[in-house]
């Protein structure tokens, strides 16, 4: 049965209600449709990447026999490139002392301190998980030490030309290839 509402007379076919537009930033906290957006500094609104599609989850990381590579460098990403996702769980710093051993944040193993303590992420959730490949105008500020790449052991490590710290790259090789954008330094606006 249909209510009356619903019919268009003299058109056949009812018209789909008009799709709302979705603000910039509901894209960061999981509202909005899959259209396409570019993420900005908050600070000087410089773009920081191409325009993105978001993926329902952050995928799981491509396996990479790193230990047989020829060269040293980077996992395959785990995004694929043109796409964003939310990480939902603790990324990066700090890391702080459990007696539950556990991975110490998604998509890495555990880690321990000197002391024989487990460690686990205490940093934030809902950072924008991207294809460092798709960043643009950041530069490395420190680099947690590793024997190839950055760590997100020693927290933010990409800056914005404008001074800003806004990412978090992780890019050593025995770790999966991915750079968290922080949804509090970050926005999400059309292109």
């Amino acid at each position: 049965m249909s209510d009356e509402h619903d019919q268009d007379p003299g058109h056949g076919e009812p018209e789909p209600p008009p799709r709302p537009a979705a603000a910039p930033g509901d894209v960061a906290d999981g509202t909005a449709a899959s259209d396409a957006v570019l993420f900005v500094c908050t600070t000087c609104e410089v773009p920081l990447t191409e325009p993105l599609t978001r993926l329902p989850e952050v995928p799981e990381p491509p396996f990479f026999a790193w230990w047989d590579a020829d060269e040293p460098g980077p996992s395959p990403a785990t995004v694929p490139s043109g796409h964003y996702a939310i990480e939902t769980e603790p990324y990066g710093a700090p890391l702080v002392a459990t007696a539950i051993p556990g991975p110490a944040m998604p998509r890495r193993g555990t880690m321990g301190n000197g002391r024989g303590q487990w460690l686990v992420s205490q940093g934030p959730r809902g950072n924008i998980v991207i294809n460092p490949d798709d960043a643009r105008g950041l530069t490395l500020q420190h680099a947690s030490s590793a024997c190839c790449g950055a760590t997100p052991d020693g927290g933010m490590n990409q800056m914005c030309a404008c001074g800003t710290l806004v990412a978090t790259l992780c890019s050593d090789c025995c770790l999966p290839y991915e750079l968290h954008l922080s949804a509090d330094h970050v926005r999400a606006v059309r292109p």
